[in-house]
């Protein structure tokens, strides 16, 4: 077995624990509350120690899974989502399948459709907040490393294309677009340095920034 073979056994082994995980856990959940859902980017915002900084009594439940596409979410949308009966949904997927060898728009577009269609068919009365993608930095070096293998479809021209797509997919379907990144961006338009840790992933205080953008939509 080759590294990348085990890896990818080991990842995909942690993502079915994660969700069996949130099984047992929304038995235990608040129905009607706000919800996040996404891939690692979401599942690493640290939201409630910014809630509790800030003072802010507000219940939030995660479900995002790291690794996970849009092809992985639509598979679990019920542990992940309908369990909990949210009011409010904040989503961000798809990165991951804009890193694939295979990916294409139209291809993340029908499953991003497919997405809202169903959560407006069995929640019906649930707010669907449409994130756009955060950037990342294609240029710097991080940790004396190099490599830019990650960004060879992950880049920000397919990142910004895709926002664009998804835009107008959330505004035809009724949804709410909401980009958060302004702050994020440095004078190259890359993600800032420090705020990230590899170019791709941020550290908490470009989460901050993010997470002060997000707070008026949290709260109306």
């Amino acid at each position: 077995m080759t590294w990348d073979d085990f890896y990818s056994e080991y990842a995909l082994k942690e993502k079915k624990e994660k969700v069996e995980k949130f099984k047992i856990l929304n038995q235990f959940a608040k129905k009607g509350e706000t919800l996040l859902i996404g891939s690692s980017l979401m599942e690493g915002f640290p939201i409630h120690e910014f809630l509790q900084n800030g003072g802010v009594s507000k219940i939030i439940y995660n479900r995002a899974i790291g690794g996970y596409t849009t092809t992985e979410l639509i598979a679990v949308m019920e542990t992940c989502i309908y369990d909990l009966q949210p009011t409010k949904i904040f989503i961000n997927i798809g990165s991951n399948d804009i890193a694939c060898e295979d990916y294409t728009l139209e291809a993340l577009l029908n499953n991003y459709s497919y997405i809202l269609n169903e959560i407006q068919r069995k929640l019906p009365d649930t707010k669907i907040y449409v994130m756009a993608y955060y950037p990342v930095n294609e240029k710097d070096n991080f940790h004396g490393k190099s490599d830019k293998s990650w960004f060879i479809q992950r880049n920000n021209t397919n990142l910004l294309k895709a926002n664009k797509a998804i835009k107008k997919l959330a505004l035809e379907k009724g949804c709410k677009y909401i980009d958060l990144n302004t702050g994020l961006y440095n004078e190259e338009q890359q993600l800032k340095k420090e705020l990230t840790i590899e170019g791709l992933h941020m550290y908490a205080n470009g989460y901050k920034i993010v997470f002060d953008e997000l707070l008026p939509y949290i709260l109306e």
